[in-house]
């Protein structure tokens, strides 16, 4: 069961797992909730995964985890089964909105479970138009790229922390990707229009499911897209896990990236 909950969540193969360590209570957690089926209600499986999610996002399971495991499965079932108090992993959730300039690679956690938000919102390949499932995923190729390309963004001269962060990438097919090239995005989209017979307002559509504003992209405008994609990922954190995430007109927060994120 555990195995189809994270399919749900849009995470397909091990490469793409936050977390192995939690693997563990997950399971847990997931056998002793199938007693009456209970584990397959609606409501049941969202607080497993709103607990799931704090504890990726809170960046909670990234070292010795014993006495987590053995609380989480406690609170976990309690809070489901008796109406408990929140569990510790969800009351420890904490995200600095300065860490999505910090998430640059798949070493990170909180980077894996970013992808995955973006592909559980439904987000569309730019040229097939196809929806990035379980089978698209695995016949497509699909991967983590920069939607301002490195090349471009080098030549620009811009900030390496913004444009190679998470902010600035998604997941796209291999094919995609090589119309994207190092071009501007005012350039690929044209070359994407062409190569997938796609009219522009499709096209429009299919960024749209990535938390991407097309008309930012149209125009090149890197800075304000980096400002209103964090705010968007950020919304989905929350959405996530439940909880708010403080701190977007933070004085730290503004220096970071120019701008509030509120």
């Amino acid at each position: 069961m555990a195995d189809q909950l994270l399919h749900e969540e849009r995470i397909f193969s091990s490469r793409d797992l936050p977390y192995s360590t939690q693997l563990i209570p997950l399971a847990a957690i997931c056998t002793v909730l199938m007693e009456g089926n209970r584990i397959y209600t609606t409501t049941t499986k969202k607080m497993v995964k709103q607990w799931y999610w704090c504890g990726v996002f809170g960046e909670l399971y990234g070292s010795a985890n014993e006495t987590r495991y053995a609380n989480d499965i406690m609170q976990v079932i309690k809070w489901i089964t008796e109406s408990g108090d929140l569990p510790k992993t969800v009351t420890d959730f904490f995200f600095n909105p300065t860490r999505l300039l910090g998430l640059q690679s798949r070493q990170s956690a909180a980077y894996k479970g970013i992808i995955a938000l973006i592909l559980k919102n439904h987000a569309r390949d730019f040229i097939s138009s196809a929806e990035m499932d379980f089978s698209t995923y695995s016949n497509e190729k699909i991967d983590i790229h920069h939607v301002f390309p490195k090349d471009y963004c080098n030549k620009q001269k811009y900030d390496k922390s913004k444009w190679n962060s998470i902010v600035n990438k998604t997941p796209i097919s291999a094919r995609s990707n090589r119309e994207i090239s190092g071009a501007a995005p005012s350039v690929y989209l044209g070359k994407l229009e062409k190569k997938g017979s796609v009219i522009p307002s499709d096209l429009d559509s299919y960024v749209k499911t990535h938390w991407i504003d097309h008309d930012l992209l149209r125009n090149n405008e890197f800075q304000d897209f980096i400002i209103d994609r964090a705010k968007k990922l950020l919304s989905a954190v929350e959405q996530a896990t439940g909880r708010t995430i403080s701190g977007k007109d933070s004085d730290e927060v503004r220096q970071a990236f120019d701008g509030s994120l509120n």
